[in-house]
């Protein structure tokens, strides 16, 4: 492919969340891997504060460093989005002169958490009628809400966790008669906020005791959290690829989430200690059992309306298999679940990031 048929992606990444971090991290992966004989990118970095800054094209400068966290800085430059649905030009503020960047072909948004993932991103990218990766505003929206996710896949008949949602104002007006529900769900119980990844947030409470702290903790990612029973069993994830119009989305081999030190797979399992866990991909599942969790995977895959890209995590107990969570946005670092298992299934990191791509276009062309 020359460079005068070269597809321009704005690789978007950063936000205000405070999964910041990790989003530089994807972002770092991508831009170290993505086909430059086939796209010529544009990498934006979005900062803490909401500004959209003109990125320099290096992964090494955002790969995940515990010692010093990848962050997306104010370097004074502004881009700008096209000012109508009849353009696709990008823009940059820089030195107080507004300068044409780029025709934009698609947009790979790797935004994780709200301002990102959660579907205010996708409707500010749809007003400006610019093509991206990934699902729109209401799977995004509903991805993003455990309380609305499990409604949804449960109205699927899809088996989810039992649990209660609590609101702040719930919480602090009536505190011990939802402390007193939160026990009948029996001891230990997950507190989740509603609207956070990478398990940022979340507490594993042993007893009534934990539960204030958990709370508190919760509440300050999100007015209303999810709390929910204790399951016992194996963490097996599908990752699943929407389609090109017309086309079925498919589902990956599953991977596994094996415990070695950590309680849960928090935060700190998930980035910053690699011993913590074992990611096994492909898990050892039976035949049978990998076809139950592919076929699950799609069905709440389809149950959100998601597009573009998921990642589907169930827990495996004697009753089968009970789905936790749909991720529209997983993590997407080289050595993730979701990549890892499409690399398990025959399709490599870059490969997968031109697959999104490319599906992105053609379904944005009808």
């Amino acid at each position: 492919m020359t460079a005068t048929n070269r597809r321009t992606v704005l690789v978007l990444f950063g936000g205000r969340s405070s999964e910041h971090t990790i989003s530089c991290a994807t972002a770092a992966g991508v831009l170290g891997a993505i086909d430059r004989e086939k796209f010529d990118v544009i990498p934006v970095g979005i900062t803490r504060e909401g500004a959209w800054v003109l990125e320099s094209d290096d992964p090494a400068k955002f790969q995940l460093n515990p010692e010093r966290m990848p962050e997306v800085l104010d370097n004074g430059t502004r881009v700008l989005l096209p000012d109508s649905v009849g353009s696709r030009e990008l823009r940059v503020v820089r030195e107080g002169q507004v300068v044409p960047l780029a025709e934009v072909d698609v947009v790979l948004p790797l935004i994780h958490g709200p301002y990102g993932e959660d579907g205010t991103l996708q409707g500010m990218l749809a007003m400006t009628s610019l093509p991206f990766v990934g699902s729109g505003v209401l799977a995004s929206a509903a991805g993003m809400d455990k309380h609305y996710t499990k409604l949804l896949l449960a109205a699927a008949g899809l088996r989810v966790a039992g649990g209660i949602t609590v609101f702040a104002e719930q919480w602090r007006d009536a505190r011990d008669s939802v402390a007193q529900q939160i026990a009948e769900l029996g001891w230990p119980v997950f507190v989740k906020p509603a609207r956070a990844g990478s398990s940022v947030g979340v507490s594993k409470v042993a007893d009534a005791s934990g539960l204030d702290e958990a709370m508190r903790v919760a509440f300050a990612e999100d007015d209303h959290v999810l709390v929910e029973e204790s399951i016992t069993g194996r963490e097996i994830e599908i990752a699943v690829l929407g389609g090109r119009r017309g086309e079925p989305a498919r589902a990956s081999v599953a991977g596994e989430i094996v415990m070695q030190g950590a309680e849960f797979y928090d935060f700190a399992a998930k980035y910053l200690d690699d011993s913590a866990v074992r990611l096994d991909c492909p898990a050892k599942l039976s035949d049978d059992e990998l076809a139950t969790a592919q076929k699950l995977a799609v069905r709440a895959f389809d149950a959100l309306g998601c597009e573009g890209l998921a990642r589907v995590d169930f827990f495996l107990d004697e009753q089968g298999f009970l789905v936790n969570e749909v991720n529209t946005l997983p993590g997407f670092t080289p050595i993730s679940m979701f990549p890892k298992c499409w690399g398990a299934s025959g399709l490599p990191y870059d490969e997968l990031i031109t697959e999104l791509i490319e599906v992105a276009i053609s379904r944005a062309a009808g």
